[in-house]
């Protein structure tokens, strides 16, 4: 809904007591020196909050394969539900090709995977049991129509409210399916080139017009060196990452500060101390290869 004003009609009180509950993709990201590395942004947010002691709620679908075993065994043995992890007889477990040019890297998505195929009735089923309070979800898990359906599915099912991530990856998007998934989300993550392709320019202006003309609670915008800004209702917070840090690769970093983002909302933390926060969390991942880590003593020295 929107006021008179053209703001947002929304309200930030509810009860985030529950469990985070991360529906989308998980997959393989194959590194140029043949390194795989599980990943996916919805997977990557997911395995941070365990880290975190949120114990999220996974749903997805893998492929029934060797590589659908090795996502169930590296959940386990993280141990995070892997209640929500569905099967398929016949579509493989996703896998991404990456590149790197100058630490910036660069996705060839593979089609017809596991994950395009979501069971929307059996995602309703899993989801109905525990206690969850927020979802997260990414714009990519909407490349086929299937598990968009899914995705609807669940929105209606759980009524929970959303944080969606956008991520426009070539050719894997539609601007008209992307904008509609905004309309359904209370809070909307994208960096500064999203910004611009969606919204025509990436200023925090327009990052306010979109907030308004989408009835958003927040849009928050990633901007690479420059840090990160929150645009709510009649404020804008900004923050700037860290200073020299050793950068091995920036695979993951927005999912990073993702999980920390939806972090501060479940844990009640203040925008400013969110986004700062999250800005270094998503630096120290930037150190280390890869999105994740079953290094413990990274989410022990926050």
């Amino acid at each position: 809904m929107v006021n008179r004003k053209g703001a947002s009609t929304h309200t930030t009180r509810f009860n985030l007591r529950g469990r985070p509950l991360v529906v989308g993709e998980v997959l393989f990201d194959v590194m140029p020196d043949g390194n795989r590395i599980l990943g996916g942004a919805p997977f990557n947010v997911a395995w941070h909050l365990q880290a975190f002691g949120l114990k999220p709620l996974l749903i997805t679908r893998v492929g029934d394969d060797d590589a659908g075993d090795e996502v169930v065994a590296a959940m386990e043995s993280w141990g995070m539900d892997c209640s929500g992890v569905q099967r398929d007889e016949t579509l493989p477990t996703g896998r991404v090709e990456v590149e790197l040019h100058g630490g910036e890297p660069t996705f060839h998505i593979l089609p017809n995977q596991a994950w395009d195929r979501l069971d929307g009735h059996l995602a309703k089923r899993t989801a109905a049991g525990p206690d969850c309070s927020l979802m997260y979800h990414g714009s990519l898990i909407a490349r086929d129509g299937t598990s968009r359906s899914a995705l609807e599915v669940l929105k209606e099912a759980t009524a929970l409210p959303a944080i969606m991530d956008v991520n426009l990856r070539d050719p894997w998007w539609a601007r008209g399916d992307v904008l509609d998934m905004i309309g359904g989300a209370r809070w909307v993550k994208l960096n500064q080139d999203e910004l611009a392709e969606l919204a025509g320019a990436a200023d925090l202006e327009t990052a306010e017009r979109f907030r308004v003309r989408h009835t958003l609670d927040a849009v928050i915008v990633t901007r690479g060196g420059r840090g990160a800004a929150v645009i709510e209702q009649e404020r804008t917070r900004e923050a700037a990452p860290p200073a020299s840090i050793a950068v091995v690769d920036t695979v993951g970093a927005g999912d990073a500060f993702s999980a920390v983002y939806l972090l501060g909302l479940m844990k009640g933390w203040s925008t400013s101390a969110t986004l700062e926060r999250a800005l270094e969390f998503a630096a120290a991942v930037c150190t280390r290869p890869g999105a994740t880590t079953t290094d413990r003593r990274l989410y022990s020295d926050f």
